[in-house]
């Protein structure tokens, strides 16, 4: 089957790989039919050590079920899916937390197993770890349905992080898919008002769409001032930050009220946690991390279904497989939001 390498900074490559077998009992063989490439593949593609032999990538996938190992149950052969792109056993102390992302038997996609971006993957832990879908194949939901296995799931858990709520005033610093997403997510939390800091139109645009309330072109201490400005308060009770830029999370942090929340799911770039003092003093609580999409996938599907809100809309351009370097190329180039894979 074909596949998706990357061997390093820049060099994404379609190859010829062995087809997947089931190796334990609980496994599954997905034929992948969507795919898609996350913003956080572009660091690897940004900064990778070149490397002789390359790793598969990709963890954002629909597809459906080939075959399936004797302990499989719940999941059959035919069934369409959605795969989290943190696998997990189900069964942890974490996974019956609903904390999936932290499960010790599970990893993501392109680690251990198979990754996202190719004609077909092995499923570990198959009954937990997929979600059926109940729509055919060629649905036009299938972008959307898409976004929960990651982008939108992890939109969502940061503004669970922030405690995003009822009436309350949100600010989300990034204008790329996830920030969008967090933008979507806030709003179907019931925020009152979302201010969206992006400085391009196009995603901004979407980002209105979504239910921003208001856009902030500038960045820094001089966005900051203009969030303010905007509300007409000393800051939001809940801030976003979806970049993983010290400068992002520094704003999100100034931009939140005393007792606030600050939701992060922006891959972080450096080791250390900026503008302590100011989180110290304001008691703001940081929170966030990997999303659990595993979990929170079945808490999103319903609206997703119904048409009440449409987060495949973040996709902008649809390739095929072997058009996978120029999608990386076009997202990293800033020429496409997010990008579709057809296998």
């Amino acid at each position: 089957m074909k596949a998706t390498l990357i061997y390093g900074a820049g060099d994404i490559r379609v190859e010829e790989v062995p087809d997947p077998k089931l190796e334990n009992a609980g496994d599954a063989i997905v034929r992948i039919t969507h795919s898609c490439i996350c913003g956080s593949d572009l660091w690897p593609y940004k900064s990778r050590e070149q490397t002789e032999q390359g790793d598969r990538i990709g963890h954002e996938f629909i597809g459906v079920v080939e075959e399936t190992g004797s302990d499989v149950s719940r999941i059959q052969k035919g069934d369409l899916v959605v795969a989290p792109f943190y696998y997990a056993d189900g069964t942890c102390e974490y996974c019956r937390a609903g904390l999936t992302s932290a499960c010790p038997s599970g990893n993501a996609w392109g680690a251990e197993t198979d990754g996202g971006q190719g004609e077909a993957a092995r499923i570990p832990f198959a009954d937990a770890t997929l979600m059926k879908l109940t729509v055919p194949q060629d649905s036009a939901l299938m972008p959307s349905l898409l976004t929960l296995s990651d982008v939108f799931g992890t939109g969502h858990h940061a503004a669970v992080s922030a405690q995003v709520g009822p009436g309350k005033d949100v600010a989300v610093v990034g204008d790329g898919a996830v920030g969008l997403l967090a933008v979507l997510a806030a709003r179907r939390l019931g925020a009152e008002r979302i201010v969206l800091m992006g400085h391009h139109k196009d995603r901004t645009d979407l980002g209105r769409e979504f239910g921003a309330t208001d856009v902030v072109e500038e960045r820094g201490e001089e966005g900051e001032q203009k969030v303010r400005d905007i509300l007409g308060t000393d800051g939001v009770h809940s801030a976003i930050e979806a970049v993983g830029y010290e400068q992002s999370l520094t704003s999100a942090i100034n931009l939140t009220k005393p007792g606030g929340h600050v939701g992060i799911v922006g891959v972080p770039q450096s080791g250390s946690l900026p503008n302590l003092a100011q989180k110290f003093m304001k008691n703001v609580t940081v929170a966030g991390g990997i999303a659990p999409t595993q979990a929170n996938m079945y808490e999103l599907l319903p609206d997703v279904l119904d048409g009440q809100i449409e987060p495949g809309k973040v996709f902008d351009r649809t390739i095929g497989l072997d058009e996978v370097a120029d999608g990386y190329r076009a997202m990293n180039d800033r020429e496409a939001l997010k990008v579709l894979v057809r296998p």
